[in-house]
């Protein structure tokens, strides 16, 4: 018998996933191996530690929070344009690079494909990923240089989305050069007895372990490493569903570097107390998202004495730190968070299960948990309207859709 196969059966049996190697048979060669390879790299008592966590209300410690100071980019007056020279300075040194997380599909939006692929619908067609690239070549041209553009994908689309871009000339980027592609971390799924999923093709069923796998992904893909080699001191991170996203912000940057800090984020204000949205703060004395499940309604309304919410600053997944910072943030260990999702799955009869409601947990981590490794940021915060058309939802929704990115970009950018 094969000697890592025998390896294999007697770890799966310690950790009651025996199942895992039902189909094994019916496979060929390659995806035997595949799947064994799958299996040995698979973390046993971090899945079982998750699953047992998935249905317990998590131990909470007592935390301290306080309201974070933040800034008013439309308010800076006189220091607006220090700022911005200092950006500017950093730009052209070469010293920015940006980090766009598209590690999605478009499922929800009816797309079939990467999330960056879809059309918003614009008299131009283009992408998202087009529309994003628009803005920083923007600033290319502006400074005559050439930013370093990161994109983090995932195992289910990073092929598509390399394809994409060949598609599309890479935008006017070369890949490898000044455009480097990624793959962020994967956890298995589980049934809600804790059993690993086992997907169409026979191998483990897998999902993208979250926005929160960022760092750890720079550094253990070595994007870290090309980011000093090529000279990179600062690196935006944000998310591809945010047409009017500003990565290249030299009023941003600037600030960041005059304060003396290694990370700042932006934020727009929260429309009204009880909008659903994450929110800056500080944890402990450390900067910090605090979730608005998390929030009280005493602290969602409390004012201070100009009458500003205390607690209104919403994260729009705008974040730029500095290179140290990332990759301390990289070699932390983050708490997952568990959700609740429909998957198919291949049940132990090798029969197809297509569920019509949620039936598995797949475990995610959040930016915002690595912040605790830094030391303080700068928020910022911008106008809504100028920086924030989000797409989450489709046009059924009414709301983070299509429609509504749509018609603020076009606000924007005075197409109508």
């Amino acid at each position: 018998m094969n000697h890592k196969l025998e390896e294999v059966k007697n770890s799966l049996k310690k950790y009651g996933q025996e199942h895992l190697l039902n189909h094994y048979e019916t496979l060929d060669d390659i995806h035997q191996q595949k799947l064994l390879e799958e299996i040995t790299q698979i973390d046993f008592e971090l899945v079982n530690s998750l699953y047992k966590n998935a249905n317990q209300e998590a131990k909470k410690e007592k935390d301290q929070i306080t309201p974070i100071e933040f800034l008013d980019k439309n308010k800076l007056y006189d220091d607006y344009r220090k700022y911005e020279k200092i950006g500017q300075k950093s730009i052209q040194k070469g010293e920015l690079a940006v980090v766009t997380m598209a590690g999605g599909q478009g499922s929800r939006l009816g797309h079939d494909g990467p999330k960056g692929t879809y059309d918003l619908g614009l008299d131009s067609h283009k992408s998202l990923f087009e529309l994003l690239c628009d803005s920083i070549k923007e600033t290319n041209k502006k400074y005559d240089v050439m930013i370093p553009w990161f994109i983090m994908t995932s195992k289910e689309n990073n092929q598509a989305t390399i394809e994409f871009f060949e598609k599309n000339k890479n935008f006017g980027y070369q890949k490898d050069k000044n455009l480097f592609f990624f793959i962020q971390g994967e956890l298995p799924m589980v049934d809600m007895e804790g059993k690993i999923l086992i997907n169409e093709e026979g191998q483990i069923k897998l999902a993208a372990n979250g926005h929160g796998g960022v760092y750890e992904a720079l550094v253990k893909n070595k994007m870290t490493n090309k980011m000093r080699d090529l000279g990179i001191k600062w690196v935006f991170i944000g998310g591809v569903d945010n047409c009017l996203a500003k990565m290249t912000d030299e009023v941003f940057l600037g600030l960041a570097i005059d304060k003396g800090v290694c990370s700042a984020s932006k934020s727009v204000v929260k429309v009204r107390p009880e909008e659903k949205v994450g929110v800056f703060c500080k944890k402990n004395g450390k900067p910090s998202i605090i979730e608005y499940i998390d929030i009280t309604k005493e602290m969602a309304e409390a004012v201070d004495e100009e009458g500003e919410l205390l607690y209104g600053e919403s994260n729009i997944i705008a974040h730029l730190f500095n290179l140290d910072a990332i990759e301390k943030m990289g070699g932390a260990v983050l708490p997952y968070h568990a959700a609740f999702k429909k998957a198919t799955y291949l049940d132990k009869n090798g029969k197809l299960v297509v569920p019509d409601s949620p039936n598995a947990y797949k475990f995610e981590a959040f930016m915002f948990e690595a912040f605790g490794e830094i030391d303080d940021m700068v928020v910022l915060r911008v106008k809504r309207e100028d920086e924030f058309a989000p797409l989450k939802n489709a046009d059924s929704a009414g709301v983070d859709c299509p429609k509504t990115a749509r018609e603020l970009y076009k606000k924007f950018h005075h197409l109508d």
